[in-house]
């Protein structure tokens, strides 16, 4: 048996797939594991400046792997693994570096969770999206219901929770669970490469600082967003990379930056 997930990067991006085929890369234990590692490479290494986040064959992933957590003896052992799955889509949420769910098939419970995580979601146009716990007597516990809060309204937000029912790509578009829909087949990992590729070549620092006053501006008052924007904003107003960028605009070429320093 293969890790139970592959990371490989080329060009800035960093492909992560969750290789677990033939139990529709469901995720335990090994897959949580084998993920936090390759997250920590990606967070480590300078040459990485956007990640893709898929899911190998015919589905993103069906969920974390019910045959595991049926086994634990309490619920004591149960919280050690949903802790360990939410701290690692923790992981992945608080990189500076932006990521995209490249979505194929289904993305159910633990997999929608995991998608959430990412900061872009593209699915294939044949994907359903849910958060089925509930007809197994729980809830999502990996950030699930946190996320879906403040993505969506709250009666979308609550349809999916109460309802366990999944949603088409096109539904989930409309909604705002998903930023594209695209053909079926390979095309929604070739779109969020694309997608990755050209944010590969944009300042790192600049869109570090977008994330962070996304999650962090939209925690507080209207006024001490404004005041976090402005701070920052000047922050980026003193870097290399804007003067490269103001250098370019005004030489009439292209910018480049050096996406070394995160």
């Amino acid at each position: 048996m293969g890790a139970p997930v592959r990371l490989e990067h080329c060009d800035g991006v960093a492909i992560v797939t969750l290789d677990r085929e033939d139990r529709l890369n469901a995720i335990g234990t090994a897959v949580v594991d084998a993920l936090a590692a390759a997250l920590d490479h990606i967070a480590s290494d300078p040459s990485v400046a956007a990640v893709v986040v898929t899911g190998a064959g015919r589905a993103f992933s069906a969920g974390a792997d019910i045959s595991e957590f049926a086994a634990f003896e309490s619920a004591a052992r149960f919280e050690s693994f949903i802790a360990h799955m939410a701290g690692t889509f923790g992981a992945l949420h608080d990189l500076p570096k932006p990521s995209i769910a490249a979505v194929n098939g289904v993305a159910l419970g633990g997999g929608l969770e995991l998608a959430l995580a990412c900061d872009l979601r593209v699915a294939s146009a044949g994907a359903r999206l849910g958060v089925p716990e509930v007809k197994l007597g729980l809830l999502p516990g990996a950030g699930g219901t946190a996320r879906l809060t403040r993505l969506l309204p709250p009666g979308a937000a609550k349809q999916l929770l109460l309802t366990g029912q999944p949603v088409t790509a096109d539904e989930a578009l409309r909604l705002g669970l998903l930023n594209e829909v695209a053909d079926d087949g390979p095309t929604a990992l070739n779109r969020a490469v694309a997608i990755a590729r050209e944010l590969a070549l944009l300042p790192a620092g600049a869109l570090a600082a977008a994330k962070r006053l996304v999650d962090e501006g939209s925690e507080l008052p209207l006024g001490g967003a404004i005041t976090l924007e402005r701070e920052t904003v000047v922050a980026l107003f003193a870097s290399p990379d804007r003067e490269e960028g103001v250098a370019a605009f005004l030489e009439k070429r292209s910018p480049h930056f050096d996406n070394r320093r995160l």
